[in-house]
């Protein structure tokens, strides 16, 4: 996979007609209906949502969060110096990532939770299937293709992690200091989004790579869904 900047930015079509945006929008419409599907969301969507459900969806979620960072550090280490800008991107975001899971461990606290028990937690099957498949590809030469993980992971902090928050806050009366981990997503992962997007409009991505890109979102999407599906399984 190469990166060219002579190629024609991402939102413009690439030869199958679809710009790579609108590639992407089409991933996100059906993560989306997957998500509607989520029994916990469900619960959450329609009121009916409980402390417990909350602690078990941070609790399955913190042993995914804690591989974020270390993934996108050994993507930053698979990058060569013609990649030399996605290299550069991927050591700043390990760096913002690395201490994300302690937000969620104080959140996970605050609502009653045993941090030793969070921390001897293990994955469930779709955090083991998502995190496997992140550096898995993360080893591969060049992986341009985690630009598609990134538009997923990022695009649910960014555009839904702050509804969720102030939802569970309605139903169950939780405190800003008890949902701070989503909270902090949506300003966090905005700014992320807006460098991806920066990235995917910039020239750098060639139809071979935005095929890749499109591809990795997919699979991370359904992935990201199954986790939620498959709590403490």
């Amino acid at each position: 996979m190469t990166t060219n900047t002579t190629t024609a930015p991402a939102t413009m079509p690439t030869a199958g007609g679809e710009s790579l945006s609108d590639r992407l929008a089409d991933v996100w419409i059906e993560l989306e209906e997957r998500l509607a599907h989520v029994p916990v969301l469900s619960r959450l969507a329609d009121g009916t949502v409980t402390i417990d459900d909350y602690r078990r969806l941070l609790f399955n979620l913190r042993q995914q969060v804690v591989d974020g960072s270390p993934w996108i550090s050994r993507a930053a280490s698979s990058f060569d110096i013609d990649h030399f800008e996605l290299r550069a991107a991927a050591i700043r975001h390990a760096e913002e990532e690395h201490r994300d899971y302690l937000m969620l461990e104080r959140d996970y606290v605050a609502i009653g939770g045993s941090l030793d028990e969070l921390r001897s937690g293990r994955k469930n099957i779709g955090s083991e299937a998502l995190s496997g498949y992140m550096f898995h590809y993360a080893d591969r030469p060049n992986p341009v293709g985690l630009l598609g993980a990134m538009f997923i992971i990022e695009g649910l902090g960014a555009k839904r992690a702050w509804g969720w928050a102030a939802r569970f806050q309605e139903v169950l009366g939780l405190a800003d200091n008890q949902v701070h981990f989503m909270q902090y997503h949506q300003e966090a992962d905005g700014e992320h989004t807006g460098n991806l997007e920066a990235i995917l409009t910039s020239g750098m991505i060639d139809d071979a790579a935005a095929d890749e890109i499109v591809r990795c979102a997919q699979v991370v999407a359904r992935l990201y869904a199954l986790q939620l599906e498959e709590l403490d399984r």
